[in-house]
């Protein structure tokens, strides 16, 4: 909803229509060469020092997600997608980097951070704001006409975050036929506790149990990550406290 444009090797023509009506025509529809193949090495300067490297083609598939650690050893076809995808997802982002995905989609991604349990945080509080955007007070907010959609979008997170200070607030409530009346912590934490079957990916291992710890307030039941670390018996005792079933997919994702 908030890009620019897109890149594609082809689209479909009734896709293709829908693309040349957004942003009244502006919104840049390219595509992509099927058959181009990047170099093999990639060159980075950095303070006039050049490196050099291998360009990270690895394939992240099922393959990846056979060496599964836990007590649980139950991976289904949707959490192995699940998994797929958000190892995918956090190998183009920024090191270092946790996502989270059910269903098909990234809920939450946290990336750049220097502590790897900031990147869980980070990704489970984007994680839990777009469980709560299904909150029945969230879906039944009624705003004024010719509130713009993402206005509207905008309205709802800080409605969901609801620390608002008073000049905030006022103009927040603008947007609104009548004040809504607060989205309480009981209520919030009530409605998180529904959410489950999450999959979450690691670009490198988790060096304590406190990541797992982290993870299970958002609901993780499936967990990837590459494993290596001294503490990884005790990242497993606690995926085993929780239930969790881990992969060790043995592949570092750093992206730097």
């Amino acid at each position: 909803e908030v890009s620019d444009g897109i890149i594609a090797p082809g689209y479909l023509p009734e896709a293709l229509e829908i693309l040349k009506a957004k942003k009244q025509g502006k919104f840049i529809v390219l595509k992509a060469d099927a058959s181009f193949v990047p170099p093999t090495q990639e060159y980075r300067m950095v303070g006039g020092i050049g490196f050099v490297q291998k360009r990270n083609d690895e394939l992240f598939d099922k393959s990846r997600l056979q060496k599964v650690v836990t007590k649980s050893k139950d991976l289904p076809d949707q959490a192995q997608l699940d998994l797929i995808l958000a190892s995918i997802a956090i190998k183009y982002t920024q090191s270092n980097s946790v996502g989270y995905s059910k269903g098909g989609m990234m809920i939450g991604v946290g990336a750049g951070q220097q502590s790897r349990v900031d990147c869980v945080k980070l990704a489970a509080r984007k994680a839990s704001t777009w469980r709560l955007r299904f909150h029945p007070k969230v879906m039944a907010l009624s705003f004024k006409a010719g509130v713009k959609r993402q206005d509207r979008v905008n309205a709802r997170v800080r409605y969901i975050e609801g620390d608002m200070q008073e000049a905030e607030l006022q103009q927040w409530e603008k947007n609104f036929d009548a004040a809504p009346a607060p989205l309480t912590a009981d209520e919030k934490a009530q409605f998180l506790q529904g959410l489950s079957g999450v999959a979450v990916s690691s670009d490198a291992f988790f060096p304590f149990r406190d990541s797992i710890d982290a993870c299970s307030r958002i609901g993780v039941s499936y967990v990837a990550q590459p494993g290596g670390s001294v503490a990884d018996e005790e990242v497993i005792a606690a995926c085993d406290a929780y239930g969790m079933a881990m992969a060790f997919t043995d592949l570092r994702l750093f992206h730097h």
